[in-house]
């Protein structure tokens, strides 16, 4: 006869089955927590790794800034504060003066961006608004898109054969039908070389942010009445004109720093240019074609000193774009 105080079956067979669930939860929770953990262990390690990456590239511009402060400390004692306006550039006499290729830069560089922004505007519009590559519609859009992404790949030295070959020849007829003295070679004709090799980056960041514009606002301007040149007037450029400028100022920077293809057609004279089709030279030319030329420390550390010249010219140039982007994002 079984005891009265006795668990029944059932009772223990419950009570078993409460063990063994709470177990498997507490498992199942550990697990959970374990693999929380881990992802938060991934996390963090991601982010570091983004937050080294960001801090390995800004060391590096701050090594290169230092770099090039330090190697122009002897130039700097030699010519001074005089050396960013001096006129005249004589290694011999030992006379270093960075106007003439400062203003030779600036001038190739935004007379290139003069020219080159009609064209790229229009390819971006081309590409963006009319026959996108993308949609079918034509096969000259994407032909012409691989059209752009070649130039953008096709190494200085070439733009600069080709500008000895065939560009120079022709402005020179032009400079002789216009009663110029015909070099050929000169600021006119590196700014030509520039504005073709600078075209692809304002293009294509250009076309990528026309293609983003919303249908829904052309629609609406379409449903009012507007034409297909209107719409691009008052809604597809003031929507891209942020990314267009973006684009202007990549294209800028390129220009800048450019070096092979200007030193083949630029003149390389160490002189101010008086006019647009005189001989003169870039921070970059001069620093090309008379690195390997240095004699002393002095000759060294003055082309050493262009080059911290060039660097922070680009990094005004570009602060001086972001504050203005920043300008159109706001209006």
């Amino acid at each position: 006869m079984p005891s009265p105080l006795a668990t029944p079956p059932t009772e223990k067979s419950s009570r078993y089955s409460d063990t063994t669930e709470a177990t498997r939860s507490l498992s199942r929770m550990r697990r959970l927590t374990l693999r929380i953990s881990y992802a938060e262990k991934k996390d963090r390690f991601f982010r570091n790794g983004l937050l080294l990456a960001g801090l390995t590239i800004l060391c590096l511009v701050i090594a290169i800034f230092l770099t090039l402060v330090i190697g122009s400390i002897p130039s700097f004692r030699a010519t001074g504060i005089h050396f960013f306006w001096g006129k005249v550039w004589d290694p011999v006499t030992g006379v270093f003066g960075a106007l003439p290729f400062l203003i030779g830069t600036l001038l190739t560089s935004f007379l290139a961006l003069l020219i080159s922004i009609p064209f790229s505007i229009s390819i971006a519009l081309f590409l963006g608004e009319y026959f996108p590559p993308g949609k079918g519609k034509n096969r000259l859009a994407g032909l012409v898109q691989e059209a752009v992404e070649l130039i953008a790949g096709i190494p200085s030295v070439i733009y600069g054969f080709w500008g000895l070959f065939v560009l120079v020849p022709i402005v020179r007829n032009i400079e002789t039908q216009w009663h110029v003295l015909p070099y050929g070679v000169g600021i006119f004709t590196a700014s030509l070389i520039l504005a073709i090799m600078i075209i692809p980056y304002a293009a294509s960041l250009s076309r990528e942010i026309i293609s983003l514009v919303p249908d829904e606002l052309k629609e609406a301007a379409y449903s009012l009445g507007a034409t297909h040149w209107e719409v691009i007037r008052y809604i597809v450029l003031p929507y891209a004109r942020t990314g267009i400028f973006a684009g202007i100022l990549l294209s800028l920077g390129r220009a800048l720093g450019e070096t092979m293809a200007v030193t083949m057609v630029i003149g390389n004279t160490s002189a101010i240019p008086t006019s647009i089709f005189s001989p003169g030279n870039t921070l970059a030319s001069v620093i090309a074609n008379e690195f390997t030329e240095a004699a002393n420390e002095t000759y060294l550390s003055a082309l050493i000193e262009l080059g911290l010249v060039l660097f922070v010219v680009t990094t005004l140039i570009h602060l001086i774009g972001k504050r203005v982007i920043r300008q159109f994002s706001t209006t």
